[in-house]
């Protein structure tokens, strides 16, 4: 007969299954990567607040990003690694951090898709309302698109993990690196049908949203491009669109192979593996990708190398 420890304060994790001669690799790739994560996220963030040019709509909407990325990994990658350096029979994690890290987890997932949504609704604005747009995108309007992004994904979170707490738990072991939702409500003996249904809807609503969202704003813009004559509309919706469609689908594919690999038990291993690039990928490409992509972040960063070289001189 199975033994079962009710509501346990304490639970396990389930360490990754890395072979001894690849741990070093492993562990110093997921170091360097969150250094870099922490680095590059809060230098073009930093960028963005001190540049007054760079004060505009895109970048502001932008910088939700760059806070989403350091909160995600600084929530899961520093606890990993201490969890790399521990012996399997000493991996344990409370309750509550287990929850809050939960909690964490899918908030920035869900953020991810929210600000990328509120994102294109402004290169929406943008390029085909270009008279407009500042009367439409005014400081009060960036706040509330901010705050509904945010405010989105900690309702919809919260009331997926507050189905996993009503539940009472008989099992302590975490089948993942860290913890999620599913790991929680996969440690009760009750029906978990509820909390799988609402699980399949979010992730149904938010997929659907947020794909059908750049599916219209990106349709109307291609629209506008290609009925005007004017060349430097159509440079300037290439280069901005091309940035945020290619963060969007890192984002997304991210989130897609972590979605089927869930699916599939007997990929564990490729699951957690995912799971974990799912935070590092985004988080390391996203400051990359738009610092390359924008010349006023290029200009600025020129600017202040030159002055770091003068400074020493004089």
């Amino acid at each position: 007969m199975e033994n079962f420890t009710f509501n346990s304060p304490t639970l396990q994790l389930e360490a990754l299954n890395i072979s001894k001669a690849f741990f070093y690799p492993v562990f110093i790739f997921l170091l360097f990567s969150y250094l870099f994560i922490i680095i590059a996220n809060v230098g073009i963030a930093a960028v963005i607040l001190l540049d007054k040019s760079l004060h505009q709509p895109m970048y502001l909407l932008f910088c939700n990003l760059p806070l989403n990325d350091l909160l995600g990994n600084s929530i899961l990658l520093p606890r990993l690694l201490l969890d790399m350096l521990r012996p399997r029979s000493e991996l344990f994690i409370s309750y509550y951090e287990c929850v809050v890290q939960a909690f964490t987890t899918h908030v920035f997932g869900t953020t991810s898709n929210t600000v990328l949504m509120i994102m294109a609704f402004d290169r929406y604005v943008a390029i085909c309302y270009p008279l407009q747009y500042n009367m439409i995108m005014t400081n009060k309007m960036v706040m509330k698109l901010t705050a509904s992004a945010w405010g989105v994904a900690l309702v919809l979170v919260g009331i997926l993990l507050g189905l996993t707490l009503r539940l009472n738990r008989c099992r302590t072991l975490i089948t993942n690196p860290y913890c999620d939702n599913a790991s929680l409500f996969k440690l009760s003996c009750e029906s978990v049908l509820i909390n799988n249904i609402y699980g399949l809807t979010f992730t149904v609503v938010l997929l659907t949203g947020s794909i059908g969202s750049m599916v219209i704003t990106y349709t109307k813009i291609t629209v506008v491009c290609l009925t005007s004559n004017s060349k430097s509309l159509n440079s300037k919706a290439l280069k901005t669109c091309s940035t945020h469609l290619v963060v969007f689908l890192i984002v997304v594919l991210s989130a897609l192979s972590n979605i089927v690999l869930h699916r599939f038990p007997q990929y564990s291993d490729y699951r957690k593996l995912s799971s974990i690039l799912f935070h590092i990928v985004p988080g390391s490409l996203n400051p990359i990708i738009y610092g390359v992509q924008s010349k006023e972040v290029q200009h600025f960063l020129f600017k202040w190398f030159q002055s770091k070289k003068v400074l020493p001189l004089l």
